[in-house]
């Protein structure tokens, strides 16, 4: 109605570009100097004339118009004068923040003199971050970055050193910062959004995106990395990255023929595939053997190499193997395995804070069931099973076809879920396997919830892991209870340990807090009686703008209608045949019923009249001569 689009996805498109904040949308097809708006929407005042014909009393009142008001602009010779917009914006540096507000005539560079100012640091030191339409220069009118009231930025000094003073103190703050790393995999055109503490090394990055892309170390070729990091045991927190997020890009390195000398040192690396069965496994494709022949028999008889060696004596170098073997046979999109002990899978999905806990999936594996390739091709590497297991599971997987590896599992689930588990696997014959384990911990046991077997579909598959996830939700919620309440508990211990002058200080930040929040609830309040204040006016409007209600003898054709409120009372009127529908629903609006938010149904036969045209009149749309109509909510 303002702007006059009627392409749905023109408007869609528009929305997208300004993060779906509607006003910033508005004011990007109609510039604000033309005054065209007059609404109040997410804490934003426009001022601009008023619509519709009761321009002279909305443009008079002290109410703003709600976003549902909006109708056709009708033009004003007297333009109301815009008044300043205020901004606020939270800036944080190091262990500080800092609030600004300025209008929105201002520039970048007036709030880097401001924080010049709070910060004692020079404003051309500064690097001014957190900008959603991207970075900015000093010369930047924010009014033209559309920008929300509320804003959080943060500042970068990377030619200022940290204080000498609190040097161990910012390190530590920075060792417990989490950085997000968007790794770019250059074959295959995929992004990886991976979250890791400042505690984490360079090459525990690079081994975390060996199980993501299958690229051994040895052969990842990086970019992006900042100059001083020279060294893979370097920790982020000190490598020079960008915080909070920084870009990588990884590709597979082309490697001339190696020397023996360089083929034990990277034989070393005990979390490398380096034997010569898995290299000839990476470069399978290069000899015209193809990753997705999945049924082919002739393709399964030429894989000489087991999943997992046989008695291997680290159970992390096993799943190494197994992690390669199961990428060269299925591809890369797989779920990610955990590489390491079953215990230490147990401590990673179970052992942590309540909030970052994970169910447990451990995938057993059988290279002579003939369900396998299908289970592993087509369920377990399906992309919306590997989406879903990574964002809610810890995946550990074994390989059942050797016997010593049989046994050695089935003693592990003995000692970890007792002899009913470990029985129930043992007698699960070869053309059941492979099977799918969800396990959720407890605080004193760690409970199966399913057993999934390899005769299943996709579909099956995703719902019985969405069952476990909603059981195991309702317990975490539990944990996270119980963990909240022990930290209060200790906070609370903490606190009695306090000086005197440190509880006057809890007791006056109470206080505050307190008014703070009664202030707020004052506020919400009154924005809540300045709604209902709004749509009565708008209410009395409409009512005052329908036509008088034709009598019963009057010559011309005259229809009856009866509605039906939801709660059950009827109301009747008299409209004349040749008035619009638009009479009908701004009547219905009147009593309290806006046709934004109800539906007006017809019962025979049932239809949605808020659905046809409002412009075409009562005898067209077969509203004639009388008519029963019930009002409903919209969903």
């Amino acid at each position: 109605a303002c702007t006059g689009i009627e392409n749905i996805d023109e408007a869609i498109t528009l929305l997208e570009q300004n993060n779906w904040d509607l006003v910033a949308a508005i004011n990007g097809v109609i510039p604000q100097e033309n005054g065209i708006l007059q609404s109040e929407y997410g804490g934003e005042t426009l001022h601009g004339p008023a619509y519709g014909p009761t321009s002279h009393s909305t443009a008079s009142s002290s109410t703003p118009s709600s976003s549902s008001a909006f109708r056709h602009v009708v033009p004003s010779r007297q333009i109301v004068e815009r008044q300043p917009r205020m901004l606020d914006f939270r800036v944080e540096y190091r262990d500080r923040n800092v609030d600004v507000v300025l209008e929105d005539s201002s520039t970048v560079g007036d709030i880097k003199h401001i924080l010049e100012n709070e910060l004692q640091i020079p404003a051309s030191k500064m690097l001014l971050k957190g900008w959603k339409t991207g970075d900015v220069d000093d010369s930047t009118v924010l009014k033209s970055l559309h920008l929300p009231k509320n804003n959080s930025l943060y500042v970068l000094t990377p030619d200022l050193p940290p204080p000498s003073s609190s040097h161990s103190g910012a390190l530590q703050e920075s060792l417990n910062q989490n950085f997000m790393l968007i790794v770019t995999h250059r074959e295959v055109q995929r992004e990886y959004n991976l979250n890791f503490s400042g505690s984490s090394t360079i090459q525990e990055v690079k081994r975390n995106v060996y199980d993501l892309t299958s690229i051994p170390v040895r052969h990842q070729l990086w970019e992006g990395w900042p100059s001083s990091a020279t060294d893979d045991s370097m920790t982020l927190a000190v490598s020079g990255l960008t915080f909070p997020c920084h870009r990588l890009t990884v590709g597979r390195r082309s490697s001339p023929v190696q020397t023996r000398e360089q083929s034990e040192e990277q034989c070393t690396d005990v979390h490398m595939v380096s034997d010569s069965d898995g290299d000839d496994f990476e470069d399978a494709t290069e000899f015209g053997v193809d990753d997705g022949e999945m049924f082919g028999v002739a393709s399964s008889a030429l894989r000489k190499s087991p999943m997992m060696p046989e008695n291997a004596e680290n159970e992390g170098d096993a799943l190494l193997q197994f992690t390669a073997e199961f990428s060269s046979r299925y591809g890369d999109c797989h779920p990610v395995y955990f590489i390491g002990s079953l215990e230490a899978a147990f401590q990673e999905a179970f052992y942590g804070k309540a909030r970052d806990r994970k169910l447990l999936a451990i995938y057993l594996h059988h290279d002579e069931s003939v369900l396998t390739n299908v289970f592993c091709s087509q369920m377990l590497c399906a992309e919306s099973i590997v989406s879903y297991l990574s964002q809610n599971f810890i995946t550990w997987a074994w390989d059942m076809t050797k016997e010593a590896n049989r046994a050695r599992f089935l003693t592990m689930c003995t000692r970890h879920f007792g002899s009913v588990v470990a029985q129930t696997i043992r007698t699960q014959k070869t053309d059941q396997f492979p099977l799918f384990l969800i396990i959720m911990g407890k605080r004193s046991s760690n409970e199966v919830l399913n057993v999934i077997q390899g005769n299943t579909t996709v579909d099956e598959l995703m719902m019985r892991l969405m069952a476990a996830m909603e059981i195991f939700s309702a317990q975490q919620q539990e944990d996270i209870k119980d963990e909240d309440e022990r930290e209060a508990r200790e906070n609370v211990k903490r606190e009695q340990d306090e000086a005197y002058r440190i509880s006057l200080e809890a007791d006056r930040a109470k206080r505050e807090a307190q008014e703070r929040e009664m202030a707020e609830q004052f506020r919400l309040e009154q924005i809540r009686k300045e709604q209902e204040e709004e749509r009565e006016a708008i209410r009395l409007s409409l009512e005052q703008s329908l036509p008088p209600e034709p009598k019963e003898e009057s010559t011309e054709s005259v229809s009856k209608l009866r509605i039906r409120t939801p709660s059950g009372e009827f109301f009747e009127r008299r409209f004349l045949a040749s008035s619009k529908l638009q009479v009908v629903f701004d009547f219905v609006a009147s009593k309290g019923y806006p046709w934004e938010e109800y539906k007006l149904l017809g019962t025979f036969p049932r239809r949605d009249v808020t659905q046809l045209d409002p412009n075409k009149s009562l005898l067209e749309v077969k509203l004639y001569p009388q008519e029963t109509l019930f009002l409903e909510a919209k969903e």
